[in-house]
């Protein structure tokens, strides 16, 4: 039963990042943005005003929006509550099948010969009988189009040997991801009962997934595997000549559908991925990705109480974040960082050595903010490790940048500090004469120190 979404509590500064422990040595500073900007609102001093999420109307059991790039969430509707996620389970399957293929462990034109647990599936299938033979990447776009059952089984019996050999990688998988809820039982998503009897696991848990978690794996799925939607953006596939009628992609939000009479209602700019999901434990859940002006964001909803209702409510969520944010590189890579631009050096042939960041800083900020207001915390290493010869890009320490905005969050992200150029050591007759001069200097303190 869908839930009405936002509570009063559930405010947009629910955004979420992994904690940065405490720099044990540390100086705030102003960073101004470096990146190229245009005359705005908010840089004419008005303040950049965000919809909250409550106004979006979203009724669902839950959902999430997140930036792939910067691992913020922009939106978080009861996110972290584990629930059935159906066929977006299979995003998990198509993740390790395409990893096995980029390996080495298995080919696109590989063939499979379908077993009995693939062939007594049910659900969406493409109807297999055990002894067929087809290839790698035909199940897999069967898998990834028609979200068949069988197909999927199939692969993943192919990598592992066993469905639930493979349902054991799925779930270290998750745990490498820090994927904190979810747990599988099976590779399609179907709940325990409609399993093959034969093919159940010794258990009576069910598979399920956060909305976050699954954000999460499919941020994995975008990063690792870029060319994903070679598979994912398939409208129609036709499994064997002899079919009557191809495989209609069960994703009716893919940007090329807007030229389709029964889709083009829902066909969404930029929106190229990535999986449906459907049964009467979980409800109708859509896990989605689109690009709109350099920027690509993940969208998952879950418990929509019909197929169109999932993809109208994910419009919604697109929509809060296209609408209301970009990304900016707020301070550039080879920057130097006010009050810290050099560090101390023993014995070299000068007694500091200049430092850089080795990476730019890059926030989800709000649209229109022409100059993000960042600040600086730096952690210079131990000076008893900074001896002298030191080759230019040596890691000395590291500045940890704190993006803050009333009512989005936090946001932090820490890169090293490193040599920008190298630290020769000095010759014996200069330390010589430098130790000679430290020490009368300490003698001379010692002195005054008497009165």
């Amino acid at each position: 039963m869908a839930v009405k979404t936002a509570t009063a509590g559930l405010l947009l500064n629910m955004l979420v990042l992994s904690p940065i422990p405490a720099l044990a040595e540390s100086v705030q500073t102003p960073v101004p943005a470096t990146a190229d900007t245009t005359a705005t609102p908010a840089a004419a001093g008005i303040p950049v005003t965000i919809p909250s999420v409550q106004s979006l109307g979203l009724n669902l059991k839950s959902a999430v929006l997140f930036e792939p790039t910067t691992g913020q969430v922009l939106l978080s509707l009861n996110a972290d509550v584990p629930l059935p996620p159906a066929s977006m389970t299979k995003m998990m399957t198509e993740y390790l099948i395409a990893d096995a293929v980029k390996n080495g462990k298995l080919s696109w034109d590989q063939k499979v010969t379908v077993a009995e647990n693939a062939a007594k599936q049910t659900g969406s299938r493409i109807y297999l009988a055990e002894g067929d033979q087809h290839t790698i990447e035909e199940l897999y776009i069967a898998m990834a189009v028609g979200s068949a059952n069988d197909a999927t089984v199939a692969l993943a019996e192919t990598l592992s040997g066993s469905e639930q050999e493979f349902v054991k990688l799925m779930n270290e998988t998750a745990q490498k991801m820090g994927m904190k809820t979810a747990y599988f039982i099976n590779s399609t998503g179907l709940s325990r009962e409609d399993m093959p009897a034969n093919f159940r696991p010794d258990t009576d848990k069910e598979t399920v997934m956060s909305a976050m978690d699954a954000a999460i794996l499919a941020q994995h799925i975008v990063t690792d595997h870029p060319d994903f939607s070679k598979y994912t953006t398939i409208q129609s596939y036709k499994f064997r000549e002899r079919d009557s009628a191809p495989m209609v992609n069960y994703n009716w939000m893919l940007e090329a559908n807007q030229n389709i009479p029964n889709f083009k209602a829902y066909a969404y700019p930029g929106l190229d991925g990535l999986k449906t999901g459907h049964t009467s434990s979980a409800g109708n859940c859509f896990t989605g990705t689109a690009v709109r002006d350099g920027m690509r964001l993940i969208s998952v909803v879950m418990g929509a109480n019909s197929e169109a209702h999932r993809f109208t409510e994910t419009k919604k969520v697109l929509d809060f974040g296209f609408n209301n944010f970009e990304v900016k590189q707020v301070v550039s890579a080879k920057a130097t960082v006010a009050g810290h631009e050099t560090v101390p050096v023993e014995k070299g042939k000068e007694s500091t050595v200049p430092v850089v960041t080795d990476a730019g800083a890059t926030f989800v900020v709000p649209k229109g903010t022409a100059s993000p207001q960042v600040t600086s915390a730096v952690q210079v290493n131990d000076a008893s490790t900074l001896v002298a010869p030191i080759a230019q890009g040596t890691k000395v320490g590291k500045v940890t940048y704190t993006y803050k905005v009333n009512g989005i969050g936090t946001q932090q992200k820490t890169v090293n500090l490193i040599t920008s150029e190298k630290a020769e050591k000095a010759g014996w007759f200069k330390l010589l004469f430098r130790a000679i001069g430290s020490f009368f200097s300490d003698i001379f303190s010692g002195i005054k120190n008497l009165f």
